[in-house]
């Protein structure tokens, strides 16, 4: 953890440079090293608190995580239209990333340490990728926890200022402030969901129902008339819908063994991340062959270049019904039908 703050700091420095090709590599660094943030806290928690808390605990994890997200609109983006020189933001930035792997190395609990020949480490790492990945269930929470996830992070975090600028016309601030609901809805919804899903001791539908609510959201922002609405409901709704993609999170920790919970987390950060990574060059290329040489795209470009996101929640929908129940309340029944056999 304390490496992984410091690459990212590292990146945020390079980026910070203007040479696009050393920025590139900046970001990627911040990628890398930013992986490990969900993945680590998502451990502490799970190995400090009652796994009846998981789903909370996890959700709150994401919601510091996404509370980046929102700064980055609610913040940053009016101070650099402002007057804030890009560069010195990320320069600071790169600062404080070297600095919170710096307090990290001495502020993380410190943990007993298993004697491991090279030979026997690796076969562990090989053996618990064999049973997370060989598991139908791990796959199936990586595909939903994406189609879930992507019509936020693509279509809001990428081009979600773009449209309500183009389509809409609205001016940059208002553009950004609305968009920015969107990382805030999560800051909600990660550790409401959660906790709703421990409460009720379910996860499947907890995750049902955000994506209704998603996929309603969806329709509503690219085909719906914009006046019926207050201008911040629909951005903060959906967010708060989407905070269901991180029920996924808890139950492939569920549905695997818990000495291998490390590993599925990393393989479904992997599966989520690959979609937004994959895709989002796939619906940018899209919006520009439909927009062709206009000089501004349109409603009409934006609403089949990104149709298919509903789509996907549909499938995710689809797909979470496959999946089987890891919450509380499921475990207690099989428990208690084996007890009495």
């Amino acid at each position: 953890m304390p490496v992984a703050a410091a690459v990212v700091g590292l990146g945020a420095l390079l980026f910070a440079l203007g040479n696009p090709r050393v920025a590139s590599v900046g970001r990627f660094l911040q990628g890398a090293g930013g992986v490990f943030a969900l993945v680590g806290a998502i451990y502490i928690a799970t190995k400090n608190f009652p796994s009846s808390r998981a789903a909370t605990l996890i959700g709150a994890t994401q919601m510091f995580g996404m509370a980046g997200g929102a700064a980055g609109q609610f913040a940053v983006g009016p101070l650099m239209s402002r007057g804030l020189a890009w560069n010195s933001f990320w320069m600071g930035i790169g600062v404080v990333g070297l600095a919170l792997g710096f307090f990290l190395f001495f502020l993380l609990p410190p943990e007993e340490k298993q004697e491991r020949t090279n030979n026997r480490a690796q076969e562990g790492v090989l053996a618990a990728f064999k049973v997370v990945f060989r598991n139908p269930q791990s796959i199936l929470c990586g595909l939903i926890a994406g189609l879930l996830f992507i019509p936020t992070t693509i279509f809001d975090m990428i081009w979600g200022v773009s449209y309500l600028q183009e389509a809409h016309g609205l001016g940059y601030g208002e553009a950004v402030m609305r968009s920015a609901t969107v990382p805030v809805g999560w800051i909600i919804g990660c550790p409401l969901l959660g906790f709703i899903s421990d409460r009720v001791g379910r996860r499947k539908p907890v995750i049902i129902g955000g994506g209704i609510v998603l996929l309603n959201c969806m329709a509503w922002i690219l085909y719906g008339p914009t006046n019926v609405f207050p201008p911040y409901v629909l951005g903060l709704l959906a967010g708060i819908a989407s905070g269901a993609a991180m029920l996924p999170y808890t139950v492939i920790k569920e549905a695997n063994p818990p000495q291998f919970g490390g590993t599925a987390t990393g393989v479904i950060n992997f599966l989520n991340f690959t979609f937004s990574a994959l895709l989002g060059p796939v619906f940018g290329g899209l919006l520009q062959r439909l927009s062709g040489a206009a000089g501004q795209r349109e409603l009409s470009h934006y609403q089949t270049a990104f149709e298919p996101l509903m789509y996907g929640v549909i499938i995710a929908i689809i797909l979470t019904l496959l999946l089987k129940e890891t919450g509380p309340a499921a475990r207690l029944s099989r428990a208690e039908a084996i007890e009495e056999v």
